[in-house]
C-alpha cells in the first residue's frame, strides 16, 4: 500500500501549534509501524503528558488508536486518497465501527 510510506509525514503534519513550556514530540518506530505525537512539559504549574495522536499499521490497515488533533487524521488520509476500508478507527468500540464508513475489523 503506497500511502503507508508517507504516514510519518502525515503524523508530523498534525503537530499542534507551539505552547509555552510544552513540547510536541514525534515518536516513531517504523520497524514496528508505530507513530505517536506526544505533548510533554509544564503548563500553568501542572505537568502535561498527553498522547495527541497514536497510529499503527496492522494487517495492511491504518489503525488510528488515538486522535486528539484539530481536524482528525482520518479526514486527511481520505483527502490523500486512502480508501475508508484501509482505515480503522480503533478508538471506537468494534460494535460502533459498523456505523461508520471505515473498516469494521
Amino acid at each position: 500500500m503506497s500511502h503507508l510510506s508517507s504516514l510519518a509525514d502525515l503524523v508530523r503534519a498534525q503537530r499542534p501549534p507551539e505552547q509555552t513550556g510544552v513540547d510536541c514530540e514525534c515518536a516513531f518506530d517504523e520497524r514496528r509501524d508505530q507513530y505517536l505525537l506526544l505533548k510533554i512539559g509544564w503548563a500553568g504549574g501542572r505537568r502535561v503528558r498527553a498522547t495527541t495522536l497514536h497510529v499503527r499499521i496492522r494487517n495492511e490497515r491504518i489503525w488510528i488508536e488515538e486522535d486528539m488533533t484539530e481536524e482528525g487524521l482520518a479526514a486527511q488520509l481520505l483527502r490523500d486518497g486512502v480508501p475508508p476500508s484501509d482505515i480503522v478507527l480503533a478508538f471506537q468500540p468494534p460494535s460502533n465501527r459498523r456505523h461508520t464508513e471505515f473498516a469494521v475489523v
